[in-house]
Formats: C-alpha cells, sequence, structure tokens
C-alpha cells in the first residue's frame, strides 16, 4: 500500500470517528503533496511524499518551540497533536544513539577531521537519515561530535 493510499484511507477512518483534528492533519498534507505535484507536474512517488511530510514536521516543531516561548500552551498543544499525525507517516524517527552510530560512519567515509569539514560529513550522512531524523537535530550532533 502506498503512502497515498495509507493518507486516503485515514482521512476515511478520520471521517468515520469523527475525529476533526485527525482529519484536518491528514487533509493538510494531502493539499501539500497535490501542490506540490503541481508544481513539479509529476506524481510524487513515496520517497517525494516522505520529504513533504517531514517538511511539514518541521514547520510544526518550529511553530511549537515559537508558541511556547510565546507563552501559548493552547496552541503549541494543538501543534504537537498535529506533528504526532505526522509522524505516523513517517519511517520510525531514529534515536540519539542510531544517529551518532551513522555520523561516526560518515565522518570515517570522507576522512573529516574537524568542523571545517562539516558540509562534507552533512552531504554523506543527509542521504541515510532523510525522514527518519529531524535534520537540526542531526547538525547539531555532526558539529558536537566533529568538535
Amino acid at each position: 500500500m502506498t503512502l497515498k493510499d495509507q493518507l486516503n484511507e485515514a482521512m476515511k477512518a478520520a471521517m468515520k470517528a469523527r475525529d476533526n483534528l485527525r482529519l484536518s492533519a491528514v487533509r493538510m498534507v494531502r493539499a501539500a503533496i497535490t501542490n506540490r505535484e503541481i508544481d513539479s507536474r509529476t506524481e510524487l512517488d513515496d520517497h517525494a511524499i516522505i520529504d513533504v511530510i517531514s517538511t511539514l514536521a518541521k514547520q510544526r516543531r518550529e511553530s511549537i518551540r515559537m508558541y511556547r516561548e510565546g507563552n501559548r500552551l493552547e496552541l503549541a498543544e494543538k501543534e504537537e497533536l498535529e506533528l504526532s499525525v505526522l509522524l505516523e507517516f513517517l519511517p520510525t524517527q531514529l534515536s540519539t544513539e542510531e544517529i551518532d552510530s551513522l555520523i561516526m560512519q560518515a565522518i570515517q567515509d570522507v576522512e573529516a577531521h574537524g568542523v571545517k569539514d562539516m558540509g562534507r560529513v552533512m552531504k554523506a550522512i543527509t542521504p541515510r537519515t532523510a525522514g527518519k531524523a529531524d535534520g537540526k537535530v542531526v547538525s547539531d550532533a555532526v558539529r558536537r561530535l566533529l568538535a
């Protein structure tokens, strides 16, 4: 079953259960996918759909951070619930230890020796963590391990 089919099934299930938050989150994902398809004039495959969902998840994380800083807890909670729905459609997220292990392997592969090699390490590690880890978390971990 493709990711698009899973999204359609999730939308139908949310409609039947009258789960408005889940329904709006799934509709938001489907709209973003449709917009990306219109822009690229091609039908997206599962990998491209994961990229779209990852982008939406990143936006939700940033919104949560901003709402918490602005002391808008009710809006932050809504964003957290939407984020949890988005994460259901992404591959299992990597743990900190798994990310560190992948980074150490990439550091050895590109023979990095310091922070000046961060770009080369990020170029090597990004395809391995796409959709499975937040880019900021990976970037921070690379910086920490190269320091």
